[in-house]
């Protein structure tokens, strides 16, 4: 028997939805103030459609986008929630705008990308060097 579309969520119903494991829905909660499921007696998480729409935003802007969760805290606090819950249903993204770098990947070339992955390299080889360092 499966639910009606108003019907609250569990934790693994909301996560299977999502199709993100659990502890990401509790980590999101940590990051973003305005994911808060209800809670009963014992701390069991039940989440209104409200609170999934959102999430498919938050899960759209991260996974689909490229949004820092930064970015998300940003645009949610200028643009509000009901700008998540219009990207959990497919509006486009804000732009460049609202989240500096978003689509940037998008226009590098092949020079730039072999130039970030020399830096990449250089800074993986100084970490080395530092812990190294640190195990002295």
């Amino acid at each position: 028997m499966t639910k009606g579309p108003e019907a609250f969520r569990t934790i693994s119903e909301a996560a299977d939805e999502l199709n993100v494991p659990q502890h990401v829905l509790r980590f999101w909660e940590t990051k973003f103030n305005f994911i808060r499921p209800m809670k009963r007696a014992g701390g069991r998480r039940f989440y209104r459609p409200s609170d999934i729409a959102v999430l498919h935003g938050v899960r759209r802007l991260l996974h689909d986008e490229g949004y820092t969760i930064k970015g998300i805290q940003r645009l949610c606090r200028e643009q509000g929630v009901r700008r998540l819950v219009a990207a959990g249903q497919g509006e486009a993204a804000a732009g460049p705008a609202a989240q500096p770098g978003a689509a940037a990947h998008a226009d590098l070339t092949d020079a730039g990308r072999e130039q970030l992955t020399e830096m990449l390299h250089e800074l993986e080889d100084a970490k080395r060097r530092l812990d190294a360092i640190l195990k002295r």
